[in-house]
């Protein structure tokens, strides 16, 4: 597989002229409706300070949630990461050209969440045509929403002269390179839904050397080994009894389980009837971050516990595995990187995806329908 081409907002004319930015605003928001993770906001900004520095007008689209809250507060932290001037604005589609207009060149403006308007989840071209006709150019940064084909990642794209973005040019270059891992590399895939994610282990197993699943998936797995996993959940449709017994495929020796909120840990073989699974064990941590710590190289999608219950600690012990290594990585999830979120990966050679979906997707089929039109 030859690597991905894409027309780069490097070779834009951007200078002076109106933009139409797609970026990734969709980040976990506090009631205040102010995020409580910057990092999606952080990998946004080379884009929108290289227009910025280029004298364009920039608007930038984007959306929060699937209920249609205010972005209002999500630009406000935006502005506050960089000085660049960032100005809100809440008015109707159709009034945004004219405001537009009235910026001064470097400046930007972020209309309200675009999924509050009709169409955009449906691709229609009747909204499609009503963004295009906000700038001269478009620029898709928003890697992490571009497994969607809604009318702000596909169907402005097919309207105007359309590039990637910088942050959509190198997730696109670090998960290509996932797809062409060295010998003996590792993946890490979790998750629930099994069936979603049997043509990504399929794939995976053909391109790396042991694919670890974690999570709810590992316990489909475990039930299919014939473990007993409690009151754990598993899909309805089992596993496939020549994937089940694929000595590729690694789970966990121990987990932690829980009973009535009373934690403890035991072997796959020693799982109680009334016992739900919640993390890894220590051993399972121990083994795995020894073995990424001997690895050329790791990709990895999902935590090994129920991070949000507080069970983080053999997640975070893989990922201090992966920084003190300094192992070249490859790590996405919302829920990964949240369980992460205590590491600092500064100076590591791990990349940090901003796709959970669209990251599956890509290592799935190798591209993503907001990702074709910007082929070169």
């Amino acid at each position: 597989m030859g690597e991905m081409k894409l027309r780069s907002v490097r070779e834009a004319d951007v200078v002076g002229n109106t933009v139409v930015l797609r970026t990734s605003l969709n980040v976990p928001v506090g009631e205040d409706g102010a995020p409580l993770d910057p990092f999606r906001l952080k990998k946004a900004l080379p884009t929108i300070e290289y227009l910025s520095e280029r004298n364009a007008k920039t608007i930038i689209l984007g959306h929060l949630g699937r209920d249609g809250v205010s972005l209002q507060g999500v630009a406000h932290s935006l502005q506050g990461l960089t000085s660049v001037p960032i100005r809100f604005f809440t008015g109707a589609l159709s009034e945004a050209a004219t405001e537009a207009s009235k910026m001064a060149p470097g400046e930007c403006m972020i209309l309200e969440n675009i999924r509050r308007e009709a169409g955009e989840e449906e691709n229609s071209p009747v909204l499609s045509q009503q963004l295009a006709a906000l700038g001269k150019l478009y620029v898709n940064d928003a890697f992490a929403d571009s497994h969607r084909t809604h009318a702000s990642i596909v169907g402005i794209a097919g309207l105007l002269p359309s590039y990637a973005g910088l942050l959509m040019e190198e997730e696109v270059s670090h998960l290509s390179k996932a797809l062409q891992p060295p010998p003996s590399a590792r993946a890490y895939v979790g998750g629930a839904k099994f069936k979603t994610k049997e043509p990504l282990i399929m794939k995976l197993l053909d391109l790396y050397e042991r694919v670890h699943v974690v999570g709810a998936i590992a316990d489909d797995f475990l039930v299919a080994r014939g473990h007993g996993v409690g009151r754990s959940l598993v899909s309805e449709i089992p596993i496939p009894r020549a994937l089940a017994s694929d000595s590729r495929i690694v789970v966990e020796e121990d987990v932690t389980v829980v009973k009535d909120g009373v934690a403890r840990v035991c072997g796959i073989d020693d799982i109680a009837a009334d016992e739900i699974i919640m993390d890894a064990g220590p051993a399972t941590a121990k083994r795995w971050s020894e073995e990424i710590a001997e690895s050329p190289f790791v990709l990895w999608n999902g935590t090994l516990g129920v991070y949000e219950k507080g069970f983080i600690g053999p997640t975070e012990a893989l990922g201090r595995a992966i920084v003190s290594a300094k192992v070249p990585a490859v790590i996405g999830g919302g829920d990964t990187l949240a369980a992460l979120s205590g590491i600092s990966f500064e100076g590591s050679r791990a990349f940090l995806s901003t796709g959970g979906g669209a990251m599956l997707q890509f290592l799935a089929n190798g591209t993503l329908p907001g990702i074709e039109p910007l082929r070169a």
